[in-house]
């Protein structure tokens, strides 16, 4: 979700949102100050909505004055932006962990395989998860909106000869995906520690899934989440070691290294995988055409 979020800014914008994982951030935070007066299910609904809000704003009024001046701008813009996102949320809500609780109607086990229990909450992150993906694709390319959003994207000006108001459609663009940002952080805020620090946590491994799926394509940011999600949990959960894998491939590695389990490794495999990827086939999974500036 959070990956659709970004790929749907850069592939309709333009626009390598280096605040992304700050919005997502901030819909965590926003729901957490919700959900402790309302309720869960209103801060799921509030708080995407309010930080859409803030998107918007920030690409009318901030967005919108750097366009002209290229891409480095923008870059240097949104990453200021996330600085900016992270020092308020230091001083709106302090630097201790907040606990974001599962609803109780979501909590405990849905159904057990294999004599492993499978959480509720967990199905209902998925079900939301593709439920989001479905209307998303199906919004942009059936409804005649998602067909004005394409249409400003290469013809502008055109799209403006017949009275629809372009910036207008851009501003929605982004703030649909800073909407979808904080909705990540809603729902997997019961699931990970509500804290400062969370969005430089998610903010790299989202660019991994974005560049091995292909810049601007919604479909590779749904497999690169998956082939990443898969190999490290396969990791983690594996008891090989580096040294018998280098053994079976016929390499000897330094004792040192040998030592190593193949689940100590796995938060480097994602970036192992971005490093393969960007050797063998640049443009990611299902990348799209590289549009022209």
């Amino acid at each position: 979700m959070l990956c659709a979020g970004l790929t749907l800014i850069f592939s309709m914008l333009g626009v390598l949102n280096f605040a992304h994982a700050s919005f997502y951030m901030l819909g965590a935070y926003v729901a957490q100050a919700l959900a402790v007066r309302a309720g869960f299910w209103i801060a799921l609904v509030a708080a995407p909505l309010a930080v859409g809000a803030i998107g918007a704003m920030f690409e009318r009024w901030l967005l919108r004055r750097v366009h002209p001046r290229g891409a480095l701008a923008e870059l240097l813009l949104t990453f200021g932006a996330a600085m900016v996102i992270g020092e308020t949320v230091k001083l709106v809500w302090g630097l201790s962990p907040m606990p974001a609780a599962i609803p109780p109607i979501l909590d405990g086990p849905l159904f057990t395989l294999y004599g492993a229990a499978f959480p509720r909450y967990r199905v209902f992150m998925m079900t939301l998860s593709v439920a989001m993906l479905g209307a998303l694709f199906l919004g942009l390319r059936i409804s005649r909106t998602g067909l004005v959003v394409r249409a400003a994207l290469t013809h502008a000006a055109t799209v403006e000869t017949l009275g629809h108001d372009v910036p207008r459609v851009f501003t929605m663009v982004f703030a649909a995906g800073a909407a979808l940002a904080a909705l990540a952080g809603v729902i997997g805020a019961p699931l990970a520690v509500v804290e400062p620090a969370m969005a430089d946590a998610m903010g790299p491994i989202v660019f991994v899934v974005v560049v091995i799926g292909g810049i601007g394509s919604l479909a590779g940011a749904l497999a690169a989440s998956l082939l990443i999600g898969c190999v490290q949990t396969f990791a983690v959960a594996s008891t090989a070691s580096a040294g018998s894998i280098a053994a079976t491939l016929g390499i000897r590695l330094p004792d040192a290294w040998s030592a190593l389990t193949l689940a100590q490794l796995a938060p480097v495999l994602p970036y192992v995988l971005l490093v393969a990827m960007l050797a063998i086939r640049p443009r990611g999974l299902l990348g799209e055409r590289v549009r022209d500036a």
